[in-house]
């Protein structure tokens, strides 16, 4: 239950965030064109808090259901409009000042993820290097010739410096090429060049986790299986397991690295263990019986205790990527249009049949990455809050009906007739716009349940 009402409030943290951008951004547009807000509310249905603020008195409220959000202006089509305020009703506006009205709506998406990525960049934020390890037989990452321990400098000759990173410069090469190079650094500092197959994303699909396809996988040290921490109520610490103690056996198997103590704990829930300890140079056998607990799913074994953490392998695994105030800007600009760019092309493939439209993600799905980020650190959860932001920007820009991207269609059309579409023209696109975004979230819903049935 703890993990689930985390996982919640992970979720209704990112939604709000992003309905509160999209909505005022919106807001904002409206007053500097000077039309009358009438309400600004986050979330739909039945208020649950409402309060009258500023000049015109504009309702701001919080809806029952937060899965949106919406200004209401002054407009003679939902309502009769005194004479003195003619002026600021949204429908007396200007053709080009309601599309700036309409698309501030995305911009002000694409905004909060440019500066979340600025503020990344500029403050630092620690990522696990992208160090190779063993790859998976018979998958691209073997074929290529890719060895344990090897970094990856550069992508196509594009520098990276992070594992995130390099997924992402990875996943975008996926979207036009069928193979990429990558300039990696052994352990014995000698550089080499390996060519990755790319197809298998694309003859796979592109949901789930692209880099398992080829094989990738996180280069994984031989930590030495001393104990570092011990939770007090945790089934060690009553078995008699102390701080320094090195793990050399399991059940009369011998033990090298931690690795090995975490595989055989996960997999032995409620099975008592014989765990050979040397303590200050004498030899002990422990019998510890892990807890069964319940992760994503899966039931596990835990004894609540943890590795000693010497510092030289953190910084051996890990890096803070950082840049100068102006040079986070530029990256920041670049992410968010290369995020941007990428999620236009996704969405034209999966128009075209190329991709499919199994990759949709619904809010279930969303809020589990929610979860996930945020327990990986505010930096990984910002991080995560500025994609979605993106993608929510991109997806309102679609020209649907009921959707922004329909309005500003509905605009163009007017600005090339010089005269604003029949009523009837408007409200069968609404019923149109309405039709497919109900068969978005029936997709997206679909995807997310078949995912949780499928694992």
């Amino acid at each position: 239950m703890n993990a689930f009402l985390y996982t919640t409030t992970a979720f209704l943290v990112v939604l709000g965030v992003l309905i509160l951008f999209h909505e005022f951004g919106h807001y904002l547009a409206a007053r500097w064109a000077g039309v009358r807000v009438l309400r600004f509310s986050v979330g739909f249905g039945r208020a649950i808090v409402t309060r009258k603020w500023g000049r015109d008195q504009t309702e701001w409220s919080l809806g029952i259901i937060p899965l949106g959000g919406y200004v209401r202006m002054l407009d003679e089509r939902e309502d009769e409009v005194p004479a003195d305020q003619l002026s600021r009703a949204f429908n007396r506006q200007s053709v080009w000042r309601r599309m700036a009205i309409v698309a501030a709506g995305p911009l002000a998406n694409f905004l909060l993820a440019l500066l979340i990525y600025w503020g990344n960049f500029w403050v630092g934020v620690e990522e696990l290097r992208p160090i190779l390890g063993e790859p998976v037989l018979a998958t691209p990452a073997a074929q290529a010739g890719i060895v344990n321990g090897e970094r990856v400098l550069k992508i196509n000759g594009v520098p990276t410096e992070s594992w995130s990173e390099m997924r992402w410069q990875i996943v975008a090469q996926a979207a036009a090429a069928d193979s990429v190079q990558l300039e990696v650094i052994n352990v014995r500092h000698e550089i080499a060049l390996r060519r990755l197959d790319l197809s298998a994303i694309r003859e796979a699909g592109w949901d789930g986790d692209a880099l398992d396809r080829l094989g990738l996988r996180f280069y994984q040290p031989k930590i030495p299986p001393i104990v570092g921490r011990l939770s007090p109520d945790g089934r060690a610490a009553s078995a008699g397991l102390r701080v320094d103690d090195e793990i050399v056996s399991i059940d009369g198997l011998p033990i090298a690295a931690w690795q090995e103590v975490v595989r055989i704990v996960r997999a032995s829930p409620e099975r008592v263990l014989s765990v050979g300890v040397v303590r200050g140079g004498e030899a002990l056998l422990l019998q510890i019986e892990p807890a069964l607990i319940t992760e994503n799913g899966s039931e596990i074994g835990r004894i609540g205790a943890g590795v000693r953490d010497t510092g030289d392998m953190r910084n051996e695994l890990l890096v803070t990527v950082r840049y100068g105030l102006f040079e986070s800007l530029h990256k920041a600009l670049d992410e968010t249009g290369d995020k941007i760019g990428f999620s236009l092309k996704m969405m034209g493939r999966m128009l075209t049949g190329e991709v499919s439209w199994h990759n949709i993600s619904g809010p279930i799905t969303i809020a589990d990455y929610a979860g996930q980020s945020a327990k990986s650190g505010a930096g990984q959860y910002l991080k995560f809050i500025a994609l979605i932001s993106i993608s929510l920007g991109v997806l309102n820009l679609m020209p649907i009906p009921i959707l922004d991207g329909g309005h500003l269609l509905y605009y163009v059309a007017e600005a090339i007739r010089r005269k604003p579409l029949s009523e009837r023209s408007v409200e069968i696109g609404q019923k149109i716009g309405l039709f497919l975004l109900i068969l978005l979230m029936a997709c997206s819903f679909y995807n997310d349940i078949n995912r949780l049935i499928s694992g």
